[in-house]
């Protein structure tokens, strides 16, 4: 009886000492520069305790503490000077916002300075060729690696490209892994064969779940993007040449069409396969019919046309940047611009789509997830151009050729291109590279979601 007495009593005090607390949240700053500073080290002292955090990729931290009289910040980096920084509550807040400010260290060994334009490697493993990587929130990576074959065996990897240190790594459970992906709410899925994992980076631990893939694509794939109250989906195909996009308003549960994109030639020679199909497959695409309320026409349409060598999968991609919508209608030669509600503003004609094989372009458009800005990927003889998209005019900007050629999965992130190369006709691994581009956008609120892969 003492020993259930003295355990509830424990619990009572740690959940009382649980609800005493405060979260402490900041930013590191270069004093000099007034630039925030990624990965530095936080030491908190609060009372008798002391607390270990990291700042993220923008300089922000957030540490949850007991409650105490005083505070004791210090934060270290290996290119800055210590810093501290002492506060009292005094007016007993439950939240605390603090700046830490560090001056540039005197000595330094060694400063690379990459200039845009240069590559600069950022993974290479003798024995690991790169597969697919994904630029995590705080500015380290996710690599999907394998030995020989993807379809062999895979592993992923979490990777600091700071400090060229692998922080973790698993196995991936099933062999025939394929891609990384995000969802809408910017968590990456690594996909395979039978299974979809959902991944979650925890400091360096790399913890998944296990999904079912018909689940996956038929729940979270159509999402392509949240605001505070507001999803946005697709009713996206592959098999079939038109799709909407709506927007689903979680406050009161009703749906809304924001556009119909529809390739009008491409429909018309859908539906027309049904005229050519021999008796059977009329047939069986009539009973087909009867069972289901879809016409016959799109049951032949989907199993026959979409594999001649004359279907080609619809691309009208959608971006979301600050409060508005972007809509790409190739079909119709618009961009067409929405508020967050999904009204729209305004169109303007487009026509880089036009001459693929003069301009290169290659149905690519990617966005950056820090800036929010969208670039045109073109390819030409090998190289990969990256051509920034006006979205006041729908013009190209000039073109930015990277350093080499036949690169693989290129991505944007916070003005600098990623990509993976292996030197043509070389043994060599693949490995994963980044170049700065040459301008500079600043942040905006962009969904951290995969809005363009499946369409």
């Amino acid at each position: 009886m003492k020993k259930v007495v003295f355990i509830v009593c424990w619990l009572v005090g740690h959940v009382v000492s649980a609800q005493d607390s405060i979260v402490i949240r900041g930013e590191v700053m270069d004093r000099l520069q007034k630039m925030t500073i990624s990965n530095a080290q936080i030491l908190t002292v609060s009372g008798a305790d002391t607390f270990f955090t990291k700042a993220g990729y923008h300089g922000n931290f957030s540490v949850k503490v007991p409650k105490s009289e005083r505070y004791l910040l210090t934060a270290t980096h290996p290119l800055y000077q210590e810093s501290f920084r002492e506060f009292y509550n005094s007016k007993k807040k439950d939240t605390l916002e603090v700046v830490i400010e560090m001056n540039a260290s005197s000595v330094i060994d060694t400063v690379v300075v990459h200039p845009t334009g240069v590559p600069q490697k950022l993974f290479a493993d003798s024995l690991l060729s790169v597969a697919d990587f994904e630029v995590l929130k705080d500015g380290n990576l996710l690599l999907l690696t394998y030995p020989k074959r993807l379809s062999k065996g895979s592993e992923l990897i979490l990777w600091n490209p700071f400090t060229s240190e692998r922080l973790n790594r698993m196995v991936v459970p099933e062999a025939r892994a394929q891609e990384l992906v995000r969802d809408y709410r910017g968590n990456p899925h690594l996909v395979c064969e039978k299974k979809v994992y959902g991944i979650y980076v925890d400091g360096f631990r790399i913890q998944v779940s296990t999904l079912e893939k018909d689940y996956f694509q038929k729940y979270l794939s159509p999402i392509l993007d949240t605001n505070k109250s507001k999803l946005y989906f697709s009713t996206f195909n592959k098999d079939y040449p038109a799709f909407d996009y709506y927007s689903f308003d979680q406050l009161d549960s009703t749906y809304t069409k924001i556009v119909s994109i529809t390739d009008k030639l491409m429909m018309e020679l859908y539906r027309s396969e049904y005229k050519w199909a021999d008796v059977r497959v009329k047939i069986w695409a009539k009973t087909k019919e009867y069972e289901t309320g879809i016409d016959a026409e799109i049951w032949v349409g989907a199993n026959y046309f979409t594999q001649s060598i004359y279907y080609k999968e619809l691309y009208a991609p959608m971006f979301h940047r600050n409060d508005t919508l972007f809509v790409f209608d190739y079909y119709r030669d618009q961009l067409m611009r929405f508020d967050a509600k999904g009204e729209q503003i305004d169109s303007i004609p487009i026509y880089h789509h036009y001459h693929p094989k003069e301009t290169g372009w290659k149905k690519k458009l990617i966005q950056d997830r820090v800036t929010g800005q969208i670039y045109a990927v073109m390819d030409i003889a090998g190289y990969t151009y990256i051509r920034l998209v006006n979205t006041d005019t729908g013009e190209l900007g000039n073109k930015v050729k990277l350093e080499y050629r036949y690169v693989e999965k290129v991505e944007i992130y916070d003005n600098q291109a990623f990509y993976i190369y292996r030197k043509f006709e070389s043994p060599q691994k693949k490995f994963l590279y980044k170049e700065k581009l040459p301008f500079y956008f600043p942040p905006a609120n962009v969904p951290q979601g995969d809005l363009v892969k499946g369409l």
